[in-house]
């Protein structure tokens, strides 16, 4: 249902490390219709321009705190609440193009009364600043 609100337009930038371009971020929205503990996201499938992404390559930060899901798995005490903005960012050498990129993300959360997990999914055309 919230499926179309996952990837946010805004946000989506390069990342900088010692000045140079070392990576990409993009923001996303929770798609289930509650908040959950950190322990509960299971990850994120992302593809850009076709360029597939792995689950240990992605951090995902929220109000201030980054994690990597390994870690994740360990966070009940951490939540990421619904209409709450996360920050996914993902390394990539000499970062991204400036201009229009193609964006995938599947979210992969374990939901308790779920016998499967839920997977949603979300595409748009971000448009990269130079």
């Amino acid at each position: 249902m919230f499926d179309q609100y996952l990837i946010c337009e805004e946000g989506f930038s390069n990342v900088l490390q010692n000045g140079k371009p070392a990576g990409f971020q993009l923001n996303v929205r929770i798609t289930y219709y509650r908040g959950v503990a950190l322990s509960l996201v299971e990850g994120f499938e992302i593809r850009v321009d076709g360029k597939k992404y792995e689950r240990d390559q992605v951090r995902f930060s929220v109000r201030d705190r980054s994690f990597t899901f390994s870690e994740m798995e360990t966070a009940v005490n951490d939540r990421w609440e619904f209409g709450e903005i996360a920050t996914l960012t993902i390394p990539e050498p000499g970062g991204l193009a400036p201009g229009k990129h193609e964006i995938e993300v599947f979210e992969h959360l374990r939901i308790s009364y779920l016998p499967w997990p839920s997977i949603t999914g979300d595409k748009k055309v971000l448009t990269l600043a130079a």
